[in-house]
């Protein structure tokens, strides 16, 4: 039976939560390293119940199945961004109450404290990734040159000679095309919109076009990298940190030109453990806990207050190394970096596929 009432009075007035005993929550999420995290700073801090982390493979499809038969099975989904827009407009999530949100510490609530725009009411922010080029420390100095610094660098393939390894879908690859090309960072989706500016971007991905390596797995480019099979390649920066942190890689990171991206928690449309769901997703919003998931990966908390946690704390990360410095939307890495526009990317994606897909056979 459903309490949501009693939880939103209850948290008006500022009142203990009750939950059930044996309170349990499913949350789909994308296994490995990254759910990983999430149970340690999410799950395993929930004194209220049990959270159980399954995997999925994205999409809404197995949403869609669950709530329109009424069986349900997953209480919560890490979603992407445009997941967490489509599905909130079909209804396949719940619209959450906003005033039950642990505020930040002055006061900011957590709809104003994230960093990018909450989309909708249906939405609790989760973490950035982002895409973001790295070599092997040596690759370029040993040929007697400086080691790539801009985005511009991935591109020069005179300067910065070798093979690149890029991914087999657009996104972020055309926003670091025009990067590269001496768009700014703030004018990059304006120009995308423009007359011409797609083709900018791909003009530009024609400069490396007879020296690329395409991958799809994300554990591949690290091993193009290390074998040498390319001299610089762009990943996603969590993969990177974890074989830098915990496995003393020898990557760079190149962050100038990196694209983020969101990551969101939903509720499913009807669970049957509405409150209870609502009450870990509270938790797990906090900023505390958005701060703990940083011990375990370097994905950068959505959350400003998140962030301020980690720098307060240093070393933060679970070796007893600074995490700061590998935080994605954090210090130097902000300096030339673009957000991600969902919307943009929803509205054009399907023909910028198309055209790159064409672009990869030519």
């Amino acid at each position: 039976m459903r309490k949501s009432l009693q939880f939103g009075l209850a948290a008006a007035l500022g009142a203990a939560i009750v939950l059930p005993a044996q309170a349990e929550v499913t949350v789909a999420s994308w296994g490995g390293a990254y759910t990983m995290s999430q149970q340690k700073a999410y799950a395993d801090t929930w004194t209220a119940g049990t959270a159980t982390f399954i995997n999925y493979n994205g999409g809404l499809g197995e949403v869609r199945t669950q709530v329109e038969s009424g069986n349900i099975q997953w209480d919560i989904v890490d979603v992407l961004p445009h997941e967490a827009r489509v599905g909130c407009d079909e209804g396949l999530f719940e619209e959450l109450p906003r005033d039950v949100f642990t505020p930040a510490p002055d006061g900011t609530s957590m709809d104003d404290d994230t960093m990018v725009p909450v989309p909708n009411d249906c939405v609790v922010p989760q973490i950035f990734w982002s895409y973001v080029p790295f070599y092997k420390e040596g690759t370029f100095q040993s040929k007697g040159r400086k080691p790539p610094k801009t985005i511009a660098d991935f591109f020069d393939v005179e300067n910065f000679p070798g093979k690149r390894g890029i991914h087999t879908w657009a996104n972020a690859l055309i926003e670091m095309a025009l990067m590269a090309d001496g768009v700014a960072a703030a004018d990059v989706y304006d120009v995308m919109s423009s007359d011409g500016g797609i083709d900018r971007a791909f003009a530009k991905l024609d400069t490396i076009k007879n020296d690329v390596v395409f991958w799809s797995s994300g554990s591949k480019p690290l091993e193009l990298v290390m074998s040498g099979e390319v001299s610089m390649a762009l990943a996603y920066n969590g993969r990177i940190g974890a074989a830098i942190l915990s496995e003393g890689a020898p990557f760079v990171v190149n962050w100038d030109g990196q694209v983020l991206e969101e990551e969101w928690l939903v509720m499913l449309k009807g669970t049957p453990n509405y409150d209870e769901a609502l009450a870990f997703m509270i938790h797990a919003s906090a900023p505390e806990q958005q701060a703990g998931q940083a011990k375990w990966i370097n994905y950068g908390p959505m959350r400003r207050s998140g962030l301020d946690v980690i720098a307060a704390n240093e070393p933060f990360f679970n070796t007893g190394v600074d995490i700061m410095p590998h935080m994605p939307n954090a210090g130097v890495a902000m300096a030339n970096a673009v957000f991600a526009n969902p919307d943009w990317w929803a509205d054009n994606g399907d023909a910028i596929a198309e055209r790159f897909t064409a672009w990869m056979g030519q």
